[in-house]
């Protein structure tokens, strides 16, 4: 029996924003505890009240920081646990369950909300508790009003984050649910948190420096909190890759070992520049038990979809041994040379650990494209992160066109090699022609393995990224909703299961073929989906089936008849906040430098030039 499925879109009845009450609800209780938290800064700024004083004193005895950098840390530290706990749920709950039926019918959007709020309001905490000047590179906002630059960039971060939650939702509404990571609004306020902890450092640095040189000396609390810092840096910038952590990448494979190079050329570099040797090891250690804890809660405890994570290791060695040369004595030099290491010989020490455990090893096809995609990257964040390492350890930055012309190279370099992995082919005049075996279930779904021809045969070469079967969004209790199969090669073009598939049920089942620019699909079987009025695409037991564009069937909900502009007028206003805040957090680095007076760098940080 042979076909092609058809997808039919009627008037989706959910599948697109939020609920009206729900949407209310949200509104109203943000609303409350908006103005709750302007009170409190009010009376705070007004001395009407001393408890926010009296609070933030007891954590800045405890981590020997004034109160307007311990207290907005300690809020910072747990809020953005809470978040990344969220995410990491909040992912697998849609790859083991697909959409949400409501924005409160999801647990991670609470933690994750939580979260985020709780970054804004550390930064505004940091803004409204000091009642002097705090530090040099403060910013006047009344005439007896001065804000820490760390808190107004974490506020800004907080900020720019939060808008993805309302944004995300008018983002649904007119283009449908697009299930994926990489969704624009998505990536909002992934970055919000993840570049917030880059203000975190900021603002420790800033009160050190108000601390003065006869502060307490730091100990073994404070320098973990920092050596913290650069771990979370090094998370923050390591979840763009999540899709390829769970195994459901909907882009093309060179796009992971650029992600990899950047988070670790920018973290890395950053930490063994400012805290000394050794510290790019901690960093990405302390970033391997927090990743852990949180992978281990929500796939074993919460028996959600299992994700595995980079180590960077390797990268880490790299940054710490060309550190043993004289180009540590020329930062921005040695973060380039080291950030051309960790896109060289760390990524290769990686992929080691990603052919291990991984459901997609990296094949040596891969490594042409995905070295000339992340060596610029990873050399100019590299550079980036040995600027953030010269503000924090008081050296002062090059000159003001240098700096601010690699962090735009920097932009550009990103945007261009994000453009080239966006290019993708899919095989005009091919298909597959498959056949299904019934395989007992014990649970009662439908289960089957398959014979796969792929025509013409030489479509696949004999080094494809991977030719696999994915399942997700199966939904079933004491299951974790995915599937994945990467089928064994059997012939020219022929391939076969190593275990039985789901066709049944709420499973999305499909053929996947990603080799070189080819990214293709062929679905299998797709449940019906009448809240987006998708009919079900069965499971045949002979069917021959063209290859079809992937985002078709992996973002299913996404409405096809929204014109192109009006997305790309969508994707430019997320692209102008993102620069905005990319602006901002450069802006505060360079307030910190310029403000810093000159012969302090001994004083403050010796280490650094070990």
């Amino acid at each position: 029996m042979t076909g092609t499925p058809e997808i039919s879109y009627l008037a989706q009845s959910e599948g697109g924003g939020t609920a009206i009450h729900e949407v209310i609800g949200l509104s109203v209780a943000a609303v409350i505890v908006t103005a709750v938290l302007l009170w409190i800064g009010w009376m705070h700024r007004s001395h009407k009240i001393t408890w926010l004083t009296t609070l933030g004193d007891k954590f800045a005895k405890r981590f020997k920081r004034p109160s307007w950098v311990a207290l907005p840390i300690a809020m910072f530290i747990t809020s953005i646990i809470c978040a990344l706990f969220g995410f990491i749920w909040d992912v697998s709950l849609h790859i083991g369950n697909g959409r949400d039926d409501g924005a409160l019918a999801n647990p991670a959007h609470y933690f994750i909300l939580i979260g985020l709020f709780g970054i804004f309001v550390a930064g505004c905490t940091a803004m409204v508790l000091p009642f002097g000047k705090p530090g040099p590179a403060a910013v006047r906002i009344t005439d007896n009003w001065s804000a820490p630059v760390g808190g107004i960039v974490m506020a800004g971060c907080g900020l720019y984050a939060l808008m993805g939650f309302p944004l995300d939702d008018m983002w649904h509404r007119i283009f449908g649910q697009d299930v994926t990571l990489w969704g624009p609004t998505h990536l909002m306020m992934i970055g919000g948190a993840g570049f917030s902890t880059l203000a975190a450092a900021y603002l420790e640095i800033e009160g050190k420096r108000a601390a003065g040189p006869d502060a307490p000396r730091d100990g073994i609390g404070l320098k973990f909190i920092q050596y913290l810092a650069f771990a979370g840096v090094l998370i923050g910038m390591s979840v763009y890759q999540i899709e390829f952590d769970f195994g459901v990448p909907q882009f093309r494979q060179v796009f992971q070992p650029m992600l990899i190079a950047a988070a670790a050329a920018l973290a890395l570099v950053a930490a063994r520049v400012f805290l000394g040797r050794g510290a790019a090891l901690l960093a990405a250690i302390i970033a391997i038990g927090l990743r852990g804890i949180v992978a281990f809660a929500v796939a074993p405890v919460l028996d959600a979809p299992a994700n595995w994570f980079p180590l960077y290791l390797g990268a880490a060695v790299v940054v710490e041994l060309i550190a043993l040369t004289p180009l540590i004595k020329r930062p921005v030099l040695y973060g380039a040379v080291a950030g051309l290491g960790v896109g060289t010989i760390g990524l290769w020490l990686e992929s080691l650990w990603i052919g291990a455990v991984y459901p997609y090893p990296w094949p040596s096809s891969i490594w042409p494209e995905a070295l000339l995609m992340a060596v610029p990257v990873a050399i100019l964040t590299g550079a980036c992160g040995a600027m953030i390492g010269m503000v924090l350890s008081a050296r002062r930055l090059p000159r003001r066109a240098i700096g601010v012309g690699l962090v735009v190279l920097t932009v550009l370099a990103i945007g261009g090699v994000t453009a080239n992995g966006l290019r993708y082919d899919v095989p005009e005049n091919a298909s597959v022609a498959m056949t299904l075996t019934e395989v007992p279930s014990d649970d009662g779904q439908r289960m089957v393995t398959a014979d796969v021809q792929i025509t013409p045969a030489n479509q696949v070469s004999d080094d494809p990224n991977w030719v696999s079967v994915l399942g997700w969004q199966g939904g079933l209790p004491n299951d974790s909703g995915l599937f994945i199969d990467r089928l064994e090669q059997v012939g020219p073009g022929q391939y076969r299961s190593t275990e039985p598939m789901p066709v049944s049920g709420t499973w999305k089942t499909l053929l996947r073929v990603h080799d070189g620019r080819t990214l293709a699909a062929v679905p299998i079987y797709l449940a019906g989906d009448p809240g987006i009025g998708a009919e079900e695409v069965p499971a045949e037991e002979n069917m021959t089936r063209p290859f079809v564009s992937e985002i078709t069937i992996l973002q299913r909900e996404r409405s096809p008849d929204i014109p192109q502009s009006l997305w790309l007028i969508g994707c430019l206003i997320v692209l102008a906040c993102t620069l905005a805040m990319v602006a901002g957090i450069t802006w505060g680095a360079g307030r910190i430098d310029s403000s810093e007076p000159s012969g302090s760098e001994a004083e403050l940080q010796p280490s650094a030039q070990a």
